[in-house]
């Protein structure tokens, strides 16, 4: 019977997460209410065992950081300066956008990237009389291609590099980098087929774009020197995080404290903390509850071994398999616990006489991280954006989101799998 409730209480709460007629957030974590008054786990087992403290500690971090920093105006200053390098032109802003947007996700981790981004688009588009819509998807489309590029880009691919020795970062970077860069191409001109007649006829009065001073935006005091300081910290301590053998979320907090101390005469905690996306932080918690319950009547495992006896041994068939179950499952369930659940699956593989078990690997980390582009719920990048554009007023619905998410997950696994096929598989077919 917890199988079924837990089952249930999932399909349900998604269904009106869906439906976008109840904050999501609410949803969420009404479903996770529900199955501990059903019994399926204790608020111990929720506590401790199914909530990801670190990824919201991370957000919440983060947002504390550019709360702070979009006091001084910097963001407006950028967003202005951006908007006129390209003079207001949509289409340059958009592959603007989307450069950034990737290479930032692959240096960096992808929900920092768009916390940092997403506010400075929003600007623009707001400015320039743009839709905000086609520029969020590009961001969220963007973010997951460029995390799936790195090791540290995006968390299943760091579960994976620390599960597995010799794959190091720059091994995800010559086996990842080369596919990613090609879907990146090709997200491009997807978003340009979609969207060219809004492109083509968006745009505001450039003019006065081009004779707005951005300087004048800038609050220069000590919080603009002490937020670009502590930012710089902060971001360089993710970058050699692993060098300095620290904690991404110890890093955030350490940055965000400090930055809070720093500018606590110029701003007040209390201000600072009303700017903080509570809904998207209590919308994650809720999503943790809601798949732990999953984990917890082993459904996540079921599947996984379903995979396992499905391919009868078969090596690419194997491969290909759990490439697009991860894909397709990513955008339904959170990607972290099915990657959690399906890398000691892989290592069994061994027992199998599977000696080189690379490509797997590969694909696992390939079909975690695009599919996550399929819903708003796919990604934690996702349900970041989605947070900050409703905070704006430029609410991405559920379904329309899906509208143009599902064709381009599609069409992303099509590729990785030719990309893994050609890459891996073939050479070995023909040994």
């Amino acid at each position: 019977m917890d199988i079924v409730f837990a089952a249930v209480i999932f399909l349900v709460s998604y269904v009106f997460i869906m439906s976008d007629k109840v904050n999501r957030a609410v949803v969420a974590l009404a479903g996770g209410v529900l199955l501990l008054l059903t019994g399926i786990y204790t608020a111990e087992e929720m506590f401790i065992s199914h909530i990801d403290w670190n990824t919201v500690a991370l957000l919440f971090s983060m947002m504390v950081l550019i709360s702070i920093t979009d006091k001084t105006g910097l963001f407006s200053y950028i967003a202005i300066r951006f908007a006129q390098h390209v003079r207001g032109s949509p289409v340059p802003l958009l592959v603007g956008a989307s450069i950034l947007t990737a290479v930032g996700s692959a240096l960096l981790d992808n929900v920092t990237t768009v916390l940092i981004f997403v506010p400075i688009m929003l600007r623009v588009t707001r400015m320039l009389k743009l839709p905000a819509f086609p520029y969020l998807l590009a961001i969220i489309f963007s973010s997951n291609i460029g995390g799936s590029a790195t090791l540290i880009g995006d968390p299943p691919n760091i579960m994976i590099g620390q599960a597995v020795e010799h794959l190091t970062f720059l091994s995800f970077i010559q086996h990842l980098a080369p596919l990613a860069l090609v879907l990146f191409f090709v997200m491009l001109i997807f978003l340009q087929l979609h969207f060219r007649d809004l492109l083509k006829n968006g745009g505001g009065d450039t003019s006065e774009l081009m004779k707005i001073n951005a300087e004048a935006y800038l609050i220069k005091s000590p919080m603009l020197y002490q937020s670009i300081a502590v930012l710089i910290m902060t971001l360089s301590g993710f970058l050699l995080h692993s060098f300095l053998h620290i904690e991404l979320t110890v890093v955030a907090i350490s940055g965000a404290v400090l930055l809070l101390l720093l500018t606590e005469k110029e701003l007040e905690a209390e201000h600072v903390f009303e700017k903080v996306e509570w809904v998207t932080l209590f919308f994650f918690i809720g999503l943790f509850m809601l798949v732990g319950g999953l984990e917890e009547v082993g459904l996540i495992d079921k599947m996984a071994e379903t995979i396992v006896g499905s391919t009868e041994g078969n090596y690419s068939m194997t491969a290909l398999l759990i490439l697009w179950v991860s894909g397709l499952l990513s955008g339904i369930v959170d990607n972290i616990p099915f990657v959690a659940a399906m890398i000691p699956v892989v290592q069994e593989f061994e027992h199998y006489g599977m000696t080189n078990l690379d490509p797997i690997w590969w694909s696992l980390a390939l079909g975690a991280c695009l599919g996550g582009n399929a819903t708003l719920i796919g990604a934690s990048a996702n349900v970041v954006v989605a947070g900050l554009a409703e905070g704006a007023r430029q609410r991405i619905p559920f379904l329309q989101f899906m509208r143009y998410g599902v064709p381009f997950v599609l069409l992303s696994l099509v590729i990785t799998t030719a990309y893994i096929y050609i890459r891996y598989l073939l050479p070995l077919t023909g040994q």
